[in-house]
């Protein structure tokens, strides 16, 4: 796993912690108050149901986030933050099949 991979897979776990409710020294969460989830699905180029998929919630959900009905929270935050400044990053941590 190329180190820019390792680093964000240990990222992605100190988050899951932190979710948790786990102290994580050192650790500054930077999550914006509100995620635009439509924009950040679209400039993945992804469907709802392909995007859905990809980042491991229900269809239903994603349709909850984006219609406003309600928001994501913990890791789900994080991981849009994070799509939305790199739509690419699940594919480049994951690989192609994620």
């Amino acid at each position: 796993m190329s180190s820019l991979a390792s680093r964000i897979m240990e990222g992605l776990g100190e988050a899951l912690e932190h979710a948790k409710g786990v102290d994580v020294p050192g650790l500054v969460v930077h999550v914006p108050e509100a995620i635009d989830v439509p924009a950040v699905r679209k400039r993945t180029g992804l469907s709802q149901g392909a995007f859905a998929g990809r980042i491991g919630v229900s269809l239903g959900t994603l349709r909850n986030w984006e219609q406003g009905r309600r928001g994501p929270e913990g890791p789900a935050r994080v991981l849009l933050a994070m799509l939305e400044r790199n739509p690419k990053i699940v594919e480049e941590t994951l690989g192609q099949a994620a």
